[in-house]
């Protein structure tokens, strides 16, 4: 009887709605010592609820898989003789306030169980494994990832099928979002599957964006970069955002970090429709004014106390026209976006070459990155500091910070050079710090490079 009751639980637990489950039944003042010895003993079924029987005895849910007789011979010891403990069956048992809790992606499952089910077609784990695990919501707009709703069964369900999504994930209006675009303007190919426009609104850090998902990227990735902006001390300065975008970091540089005036390029028009708004939104559209095209054509020269180049997965292209807009009689500061690959075995085999050949170049700025480099250790925690419990890990990111100096120090070289170019005298460039953003893979980092960049008398 004992065996029959243990495997029948094992076959309950998949489904709350299945039938019987296996209980412990015994007097309401030994309730709470039975609670207890089945959790510490992890046997407890925590999808159900302890439910209180018409004779006054309790029934504590168990996972009739894991409970053995062992059990059952200690919880009969530790209590007074002829205390009930019984194994035995409670028919539709009531689902505990944990398990009534469906996550967002459990109730979009069984919302798209039922649909396909009342459309005549047959569930399957394949269609489980084509559910999105994740999303953006922007509003009442959900953004879906591009590998999910791909199976040609969903096609057949028509528009109920977003209406369902919608429905399950609280929303009005649902979009999925395809391989970005190689039009140079990096346009999203997002594809709008319920609602009649794709514009909506996000705040960071109190400042307001609005965009249209179809045909503009928004990055919630880069909020770190964007509060980071916004705390620089601007007061006074004027600044070039080269890829401006919606306005990710000219419109926190102009709120938040108090600069007077920004000159904001991009050559998106989809992409202006949006920053011309957000900087209405936000109050600061007199301080900026917006370059509409291709910055390589940009008039602009001898301006800028600091230029933004936040294009990945670099900005390379950017340089020269960032080296002419900066003030040439004081300089200022580049801030320099670059998605950096760190293998350790590279960053090692490297590092005493290239201080070598920073020592014969520009032995002044050699020594300064050095002296910036130890700082820069201490001053950011990265990549995952907090989560090195290893030395084989804690070697690694040591070489990964070794790469990104190193990337650094040659940025700095190259753009020093430019300059010397530019204005037939010598500059010096010295690393201020490197600010990891976010890693897209093992090894690869969207970090920012702030270089400060000088005339020398």
């Amino acid at each position: 009887m004992f065996s029959s009751l243990l495997g029948s639980g094992k076959m309950d637990a998949k489904n709350l709605n299945s039938g019987p489950i296996s209980v412990l039944i015994t007097e309401s003042q030994f309730a709470q010592r039975f609670r207890e010895y089945l959790e510490r003993e992890r046997v407890l079924d925590v999808c159900h609820r302890v439910q209180k029987l018409l004779d006054g005895t309790v029934a504590l849910p168990v996972l009739g898989e894991k409970l053995t007789e062992q059990h059952l011979q200690e919880l009969r010891e530790s209590l007074p003789p002829e205390t009930t403990c019984t194994l035995t069956w409670v028919q539709n048992p009531i689902p505990s306030k944990a398990a009534r809790v469906q996550s967002p992606a459990r109730k979009l499952c069984r919302e798209l169980q039922h649909l396909v089910s009342a459309s005549g077609g047959t569930w399957s784990d394949k269609l489980e494994g084509d559910l999105p695990r994740s999303w953006q919501r922007h509003g009442d707009l959900i953004l879906l990832s591009e590998d999910s709703f791909r199976a040609a069964m969903w096609k057949e369900l028509g528009p109920e099928l977003w209406e369902t999504v919608a429905s399950a994930l609280g929303a009005r209006r649902v979009a999925k979002r395809g391989r970005i675009s190689l039009d140079g303007v990096r346009s999203p190919t997002v594809t709008l599957l319920l609602g009649q426009d794709g514009w909506v609104e996000h705040v960071d850090n109190g400042i307001r964006y609005t965009f249209d998902v179809t045909r503009c990227m928004f990055s919630p990735g880069n909020i770190t970069e964007k509060l980071r902006v916004a705390s620089l001390p601007c007061a006074g300065e004027v600044l070039v955002d080269l890829y401006a975008g919606i306005g990710y970091f000219t419109v926190p540089y102009l709120v938040h970090a108090g600069a007077a005036f920004v000159h904001a390029c991009e050559w998106n028009p989809h992409a202006v429709e949006a920053l011309r708004k957000n900087l209405e939104l936000n109050g600061v559209q007199d301080r900026c004014q917006i370059h509409q095209g291709d910055n390589r054509q940009l008039e602009l020269r001898d301006v800028a106390n600091r230029v933004n180049l936040g294009l990945l997965p670099n900005s390379e292209e950017g340089w020269p026209i960032a080296c002419k807009l900066l003030r040439k009689g004081t300089g200022g500061i580049l801030h320099i976006h670059q998605n950096v690959e760190s293998f350790p075995a590279k960053a090692h085999l490297h590092s005493g070459h290239l201080e070598e050949l920073q020592l014969q170049q520009c032995p002044e700025q050699a020594v300064s990155n050095r002296q910036e480099d130890k700082m820069g250790q201490r001053n950011h925690r990265s990549p995952k500091d907090a989560d090195i419990m290893d030395p084989g890990r804690e070697t690694q990111a040591v070489a990964t910070r070794a790469e990104w100096q190193r990337w650094a120090e040659t940025t700095g070289t190259r753009i020093r050079v430019l300059l010397q170019q530019l204005h037939g005298k010598p500059w010096r460039t010295n690393i201020l710090h490197i600010e990891p953003v976010k890693s897209y893979a093992p090894h690869v980092y969207h970090i920012v490079l702030d270089l400060e960049c000088r005339p020398l008398s």
